[in-house]
C-alpha cells in the first residue's frame, strides 16, 4: 500500500490536477473582497516546487500556447483596427515600462552593487520574460548561472504582482466597471474588422477545433524564426508570442477561402483558461525549487529589489497611460498587462473587467515590450 501511494504521488499526472485542485479553491477564499484567483494555483505551485515536485518541461509551453492562441483568436476581429487608431500609445506605454524597468534595475545595481548579470537576472523575472532572461544569459557568457538566480528570485513576486496590481486598483480607485467595460467594448467595436466571406462557410467540426490547432501550430512556426538584433544577438516570438500573433492573425480573418477559421467561442474560452492553468503550474514548480535556498544564499535584499523592479514599471505606465495619453482604464491595464509580458495578469484581468477586449490592448502592447527587454537585458550585462 505504501509503494502505491508512493507511486500515486510522483506521478506528474496526478501532481498537475493536484496542484489545480488545491490552487483553485485557495484562489476563490476571499479576504475582505479580495482574493487571488487564479495565482492561487501559482502559489500552491510554488510551495509543490519547494518540495520537490516536477512536472515535465513541455507543459509551461502547452500551457502558454493554448493560453494566447486563444485570445489571439478572441482579439484577431478587432485587433488591428484598434491597433492602427493607438499604435502610437501602445508603443509609447510598452517603451515607457521597459525603460523605467531598465532604469530601476541600473540604478539598483550601482546602489547595492550587485553584478550586472545578477541585476539583469532579476529584470527579467521581476518583468517575467523568459527571452529577456535568453537575451541576459547569452550576454552574460559565463556567467549565464547568475542571471538565472535572479530570475528565479524575482519571478513569484513578479508574477503575483502585476496580478494583484490589476485585481486591486479598480477596488482602490472604486471605479465602475460596467461603465468602463462599455467604454471599451464601444472602442473596440467602432468600425474595423476584416471583409466577410460572402457565402457558406464550412466547419470542419462544429466546436472549431482544428482552427485552434492550425493556430498554435502556425504559432510555433512563428516562434521559432530566429531575427538578428544589434549585438550579435537573436529575437524570436518564442511559444508565447508566435501562437499570439497566429491567433490575431487567422482570427481577423476567420476564414480561408469557403473553410471556417472561426473556433466556438466557449472552446477558446476553456483553452485559455486551461493553458493560463498549465502555465501557472508549471511556472511555479519550476520558481519554488530552491527557491528558499537561494534567498538564503544571496539574501532577502535580492527579493525587495526585484519587487522594486515589478512596482516601478507598472506604476509608471499607469499613470503615463492615465495622465498622459488619458486612456480608459481597462485600456490602461491592458496595455500594462502587455507591456509587463504578463500571460497569467491578462487571466486576472479578464476576469476582473469580465471582457475579452482587454486583449487588444495587451496583445498591442506585448510585442513592443518583448523586443525592448531583449534590447535593455544586452545593454545591463554588457555596459553597467
Amino acid at each position: 500500500m505504501a509503494h502505491y501511494f508512493e507511486t500515486l504521488i510522483s506521478n506528474p499526472m496526478f501532481q498537475i490536477f493536484m496542484v489545480g485542485t488545491i490552487g483553485y479553491l485557495i484562489g476563490r477564499i476571499k479576504v475582505k473582497g479580495i482574493q487571488v484567483g487564479d495565482a492561487g494555483i501559482l502559489l500552491v505551485a510554488l510551495v509543490a516546487g519547494h518540495f520537490g515536485v516536477q512536472v515535465p518541461g513541455f507543459v509551461n509551453s502547452l500551457g502558454v500556447a493554448c493560453f494566447v492562441g486563444a485570445v489571439g483568436l478572441m482579439a484577431g476581429p478587432k485587433f488591428f483596427h484598434n491597433f492602427v487608431r493607438n499604435v502610437k500609445s501602445y508603443v509609447l506605454i510598452g517603451a515607457i515600462i521597459i525603460l523605467s524597468g531598465a532604469a530601476i534595475t541600473a540604478l539598483i545595481r550601482l546602489i547595492s552593487g550587485i553584478d550586472a548579470p545578477l541585476a539583469a537576472g532579476l529584470m527579467s523575472g521581476a518583468l517575467t520574460s523568459t527571452p529577456g532572461l535568453a537575451a541576459a544569459q547569452e550576454a552574460a557568457g559565463d556567467n549565464a548561472g547568475m542571471v538565472s538566480v535572479g530570475y528565479g528570485i524575482a519571478y513569484p513576486f513578479g508574477v503575483l504582482g502585476v496580478v494583484l496590481f490589476v485585481q486591486l486598483l479598480p477596488k482602490i480607485l472604486k471605479v465602475n466597471l460596467a461603465d468602463e467595460r462599455h467604454k471599451l467594448e464601444d472602442a473596440n467595436n467602432a468600425g474595423g474588422g476584416a471583409k466577410k466571406y460572402s457565402g457558406k462557410l464550412l466547419e470542419i467540426d462544429h466546436l472549431g477545433m482544428m482552427p485552434f490547432f492550425l493556430t498554435v501550430m502556425l504559432g510555433v512556426i512563428l516562434g521559432s524564426i530566429k531575427i538578428p538584433l544589434p549585438g550579435g544577438a537573436s529575437f524570436s516570438l518564442g511559444t508565447s508570442g508566435g501562437p499570439l500573433v497566429a491567433g490575431l492573425i487567422v482570427g481577423h480573418f476567420g476564414h480561408c477561402g469557403p473553410v471556417s477559421l472561426k473556433p466556438n467561442k466557449h472552446l477558446l474560452e476553456n483553452m485559455r483558461e486551461l493553458g493560463l492553468v498549465l502555465f501557472l503550474i508549471a511556472a511555479g514548480i519550476s520558481g519554488g525549487a530552491g527557491f528558499v535556498e537561494i534567498l538564503k544564499t544571496h539574501g532577502v535584499m535580492l527579493f525587495v529589489y526585484g519587487a522594486i523592479i515589478t512596482l516601478v514599471p507598472m506604476v509608471a505606465g499607469y499613470f503615463f497611460a492615465e495622465h498622459v495619453l488619458k486612456l480608459p482604464i481597462l485600456n490602461s491595464l491592458g496595455s500594462i498587462c502587455g507591456g509587463m509580458t504578463s500571460t497569467p495578469a491578462l487571466g486576472t484581468l479578464i476576469e476582473v473587467s469580465q471582457t475579452d477586449d482587454v486583449a487588444t490592448p495587451y496583445a498591442s502592447t506585448y510585442p513592443i515590450a518583448l523586443v525592448a527587454i531583449v534590447l535593455a537585458e544586452q545593454l545591463i550585462v554588457l555596459f553597467l
